[in-house]
């Protein structure tokens, strides 16, 4: 019987004196699945909801950045070396290919990946994300120090306020979301406000960054965000679809910057069917 992410005990890969905490749940065989998660998140922030079902048809890994959770070191200040930290842990684990499923932040740190080192990468989701150069970008630390704030006085979770709408319908979706990611039997380390700090000096850069030359890109990609994105704009997610050669976009109606956890069903389907259509394709090559 398959373990549940929340069931998952937490791993340790030591390489090139980086210390990576992870989880990995899923099938035995085929192209694993790396999540790369948002701003400030431990692997505790990841939807279980999303990784058991995508676990039911491929290998599924979730870990901290450095910095973050039970890994080492400091929090990178840029996104470019948050990019290649990443790459070195995923040849650690003698990954030679991978699919990736970048949210926010992680959207970020997938782009830089599929510049510095594109024979490792599958295909790529990217979710609620933005290109470099996005000057709009800039205003997630604005945006996030005012939604915690919003959340301490309220007593809710932070992420009530920067994912979801403040609709009936969201804030149930919202509601639901943030339960689900509670009840780990390993729980992972709380991210500290420093780590956060450096975290959004990262995002800062990225948005003050050279834009990418996207048009390079040879992989399949699908680029999935709300049309309520108050974080990173909706606009970036149009942009990146136009410049990506191979890229789909859906823009879910009435959702935000966590529009893969406000329409889990929908998002569930649409990515295991990508993932599985990038497998089919590369097997008959």
């Amino acid at each position: 019987m398959q373990v549940s992410y929340t069931q998952a005990k937490i791993q340790t890969l030591s390489v090139e004196g980086m210390r990576t905490a992870y989880r990995r749940i899923g099938t035995s065989e085929g192209t694993p699945i790396l999540f790369l998660n948002h701003l400030a998140a431990s692997m505790d922030g990841a939807d279980p909801m999303l990784l058991d079902a995508l676990a039911e048809h491929f290998p599924v890994i979730a870990f901290d950045y450095q910095g973050i959770g039970c890994s080492g070191g400091e929090a990178p200040l840029s996104v470019e070396q948050m990019a290649r930290e990443t790459i070195t842990f995923v040849r650690g684990l003698g990954h030679t290919r991978v699919h990736l499923l970048g949210l926010s932040l992680g959207g970020f740190v997938a782009q830089a990946m599929l510049r510095l080192a594109p024979e490792l990468i599958s295909s790529v989701i990217l979710a609620g994300t933005g290109p470099a150069g996005d000057a709009g970008i800039a205003r997630v630390p604005r945006i996030t120090y005012y939604d915690m704030l919003r959340g301490a006085l309220t007593g809710r979770d932070a992420r009530y306020y920067l994912f979801f709408p403040q609709t009936k319908e969201a804030r149930l979706r919202g509601e639901a979301f943030i339960a689900r990611t509670k009840g780990f039997v390993d729980p992972d380390q709380p991210t500290k406000v420093k780590t956060l700090r450096r975290q959004l000096r990262a995002v800062v850069g990225w948005a003050k960054s050279a834009p990418q030359d996207l048009s390079e890109v040879s992989q399949r990609v699908w680029v999935v965000n709300g049309d309520h994105d108050r974080m990173v704009s909706t606009s970036g997610s149009y942009d990146m679809a136009r410049r990506l050669p191979h890229a789909t976009l859906t823009i879910y109606e009435g959702a935000g910057h966590g529009a893969i956890f406000q329409e889990p069903d929908r998002f569930i389907q649409q990515a295991t069917a990508f993932y599985r259509a990038n497998d089919s394709q590369q097997a008959s090559k």
